[in-house]
């Protein structure tokens, strides 16, 4: 069997693509129905966020799934092939692992070491579980795949530093405040940035919000969303007194506050700082602001350093994960490596327990005299026996199993055992009766290369 992942993402299609393959909550439980009934596919789960639409899926054989997989995006999205095939990735066995663990660790995100995409995986897998989506694979590998995510950012400070401009200036204004509470923002110009950068600071405790704007209309609207106070750019200059910060993105062509009105403020302040920044280019604030006690200046410039300084230390915090994902994909290969002698491991099992109650039959024949528990005691007895002359094979087959040539050794471990009719007919029960989470054959590993599924070899298209 074979663990392969198709999808589309942030860096392989744009918005309008994406926006296409979207699935809501509640449409989930049907689409999973849907996969499962896919030609080859035993087990499935489908992840589908804002940035990417992803179908894990774990297959019989790989001859024709690329067909199989774009059959079904089809018509569950009711789009032609020839659209979206440009857009699409594919990933088989170990990439495919390696891929679902950079996922959850947040290493495949538009922001490095972002948080929510573990939880979004957790409730997609939660969600295929609880609808029968998913098997004995699945059930192991997703459970591995969101520990470790939970281990990364325990164990790293990779999502500890700000990543963003609106971020970084809320990680400047806890240098200076320590906290928001009860502070006062003051919006210059209705920019997307400084609404975004008001965003963080308001939920971080901001208390009020006045939004100036050459157009009053526009500082209404905006002030609406924040239960803010609007008012002109020239009510504005009068009012910073109030303010403990100030963010100003006016797209005006000089500077819109210069030293001397800043200084004017600060009489009234009573040697309250006053953080601000300067997200316009060109500046709205007059640099030499900047050189006013207790006023703390700030343009984009210096946001923007701190948020490269920040991503390198993100990128060196992503290094240990990539060691963590490494030994967790070997942890998964062994366990896979041992999913072939099961049968036979039962198989063997089963023979020792059918010695053993044929043996005690005769022997409890042969001694009618035995009271019951006597016939308890002796049951007991030979039953540690035989649990103790399988032990140890049992022990050694195993490890075995997970060595380089492990397939071969169970085969010889099931001829020495004269095992093969009773293990291979256990294989087909199990296959039968559980498809998806009790095939036992072994994993093929050959790795596609990244890329448009259009350029793959015909054997995986």
């Amino acid at each position: 069997m074979h663990i392969i992942v198709v999808g589309l993402n942030y860096r392989t299609a744009p918005v309008e693509v994406r926006e296409r393959f979207a699935i809501a909550d509640e449409e989930l439980p049907e689409a999973l129905r849907q996969l499962k009934d896919t030609k080859s596919v035993l087990e499935g789960t489908i992840v589908a966020t804002c940035n990417r639409t992803e179908i894990y899926v774990v297959l019989d054989r790989l001859h024709m799934c690329g067909h199989f997989i774009r059959g079904f995006m089809e018509q569950w999205f009711g789009i032609s092939r020839q659209e979206f095939t440009q857009h699409l990735y594919i990933y088989e066995d170990e990439q495919a692992i390696d891929h679902l663990f950079r996922v959850t660790c947040g290493l495949d995100s538009m922001v490095l070491g972002e948080t929510q995409i573990l939880g979004q995986v957790k409730r997609s897998f939660q969600l295929a579980q609880e609808n029968k989506a998913t098997g004995t694979w699945f059930n192991m590998l997703f459970k591995q795949a969101v520990t470790l995510g939970k281990r990364a950012h325990a164990e790293t400070m990779i999502g500890e530093s700000a990543v963003s401009v609106s971020y970084a200036a809320v990680e400047l204004g806890k240098r200076i405040f320590g906290a928001f509470h009860n502070k006062v923002i003051m919006i210059l110009g209705a920019g997307k940035m400084s609404e975004l950068t008001v965003k963080h600071l308001y939920a971080n405790g901001a208390a009020e919000v006045i939004v100036a704007n050459r157009t009053l209309g526009r500082a209404q609207e905006l002030a609406h969303k924040f239960n803010g106070t609007p008012c002109t750019m020239e009510e504005a200059v009068h009012r910073l007194h109030e303010v403990d910060i100030l963010i100003s993105s006016t797209g005006a062509q000089g500077y819109v506050l210069d030293p001397g009105m800043i200084r004017e403020s600060m009489k009234q302040r009573k040697s309250r700082p006053l953080f601000m920044i300067d997200i316009a280019v060109p500046r709205d604030l007059d640099p030499a602001i900047g050189e006013i006690s207790n006023v703390f200046l700030y343009d984009i410039d210096d946001l923007e350093g701190i948020v490269e300084s920040n991503m390198a230390m993100r990128r060196a915090e992503a290094i240990k994960i990539e060691r963590m994902i490494r030994e967790e994909m070997e942890v998964f290969q062994q366990w896979l490596k041992t999913l072939g002698v099961r049968p036979v491991i039962r198989a063997l099992q089963e023979r020792g327990a059918r010695i053993h109650e044929e043996t005690l039959e005769s022997l409890f024949n042969k001694l009618p005299e035995l009271d019951e528990r006597q016939r308890k005691v002796i049951s007991r007895l030979t039953k540690s026996i035989v649990n103790q002359m399988n032990h140890e094979p049992i022990n050694r087959v195993k490890e075995m199993a997970a060595e380089k040539n492990g397939a071969e050794t169970v085969e010889l471990f099931t001829r020495l055992f004269a095992l093969e009719e009773q293990t291979q007919s256990l294989t087909e029960s199990a296959n039968v009766s559980k498809p998806a989470s009790e095939r036992t054959s072994m994993p093929s590993h050959s790795p596609v290369a990244e890329g448009n599924m259009a350029s793959f070899a015909p054997a995986i298209l």
